[in-house]
Parts: C-alpha cells; sequence; structure tokens
C-alpha cells in the first residue's frame, strides 16, 4: 500500500457485479453501509486508480454502486476483490469511546492477562456476528480468532500499541 498503513483506512471492498450496466456490490466496512460514500473518491490498496461514487443504494449485506468510468458488467467483474481506500484525514476523529478504526488496531501486540505477548492483530474481520480480532500467535501457527468485546478484550490502548486480551478458557488450547 502506498505510504503508512495508517494514513489510509480500508472503507469497503467490491464483491461482485451487479446487473449488467457497470454497477458492483460493496462489502462496506463502515458503521453504517451508505458511509462508504460519505468521504469523497476511494483508491484501491495501490493508490494507482481513483474511483468517485456517482450512485448508492444499501441492499441485504452491503451496497449497490455505480462508479464513474465503469459503464458495463465486464469492468464491474474486473474490480471484484478491490479494496477501497480514503485518506484517514478525509475521516472524522474518533470520539466515541470504545471505537476504534480497525486501521488503529491492525499491528497492536495483544497481551494476555499476564502482561506476556500473546501475539499481533492481523485483521479485524467481521462475519456478520460481531468484530473478531485476528490474532498471529507470539508463539507461531495458525491465526486465532477472538470476538472483540469488552469482556474477551478488556483494555484497548492503540497509542501506547497494545491490546490486553483475556480469552473464554476453552477457547485457545
Amino acid at each position: 500500500m502506498a505510504g503508512d498503513d495508517r494514513d489510509r483506512v480500508c472503507l469497503g471492498q467490491v464483491s461482485s457485479a451487479h446487473g449488467i450496466k457497470g454497477e458492483v456490490r460493496i462489502k462496506p466496512f463502515t458503521q453504517h453501509p451508505e458511509d462508504v460514500a460519505t468521504y469523497g473518491p476511494l483508491q484501491d490498496e495501490a493508490g494507482t486508480r481513483r474511483f468517485e461514487i456517482l450512485s448508492l443504494r444499501t441492499t441485504k449485506g452491503g451496497v449497490v454502486a455505480r462508479l464513474d468510468g465503469v459503464t458495463d458488467r465486464n469492468q464491474a467483474e474486473a474490480l471484484k476483490g478491490v479494496k477501497l481506500f480514503v485518506d484517514r484525514d478525509r475521516l472524522p476523529e474518533r470520539t466515541e469511546e470504545g471505537v476504534w478504526y480497525h486501521a488503529d488496531l491492525i499491528g497492536l501486540v495483544a497481551l494476555d492477562t499476564g502482561g506476556a505477548a500473546f501475539g499481533t492483530i492481523v485483521a479485524v474481520q467481521n462475519y456478520g456476528a460481531g468484530d473478531l480480532l485476528e490474532i498471529r500467535p507470539a508463539t507461531g501457527g495458525p491465526t486465532v480468532l477472538l470476538p472483540f468485546t469488552a469482556e474477551v478484550v478488556p483494555d484497548v490502548d492503540p497509542e501506547a500499541g497494545w491490546v490486553l486480551v483475556d480469552p473464554p478458557e476453552g477457547l485457545i488450547d
């Protein structure tokens, strides 16, 4: 990704083409699905392509958008999987307690309740039932998904570079 990873925030990802006139389905990573179009033109991960949303409507599981310059199904299908980013300085400052941008969490060290390194957050996933922190264990092996709840993640300090995790008994061997 161009520049510092924290200079831009991923607001969504093109999941598929919609119809035959070039519309795309976007899986938004915003609190309100329509906010994917709120902060101006979007860019791809490399920062080399720019996408202006001309129209947008919400649907079950996301939004359907018409992007400037995408006029047929083939062009829309070619965008499948493209992540859509916006410059961080176009987003509002975080003011609500306990709410973070995913970009603020990725890369943080996860400490267990004893203060030992549990791992590093590599992604924040959401399969429909709430956010999950994907953590690469400090001891190696496959990544672990932990619910991003106050019970499992009782303390978050992005400025200090860590989160405190308390996995439920039996969740991790």
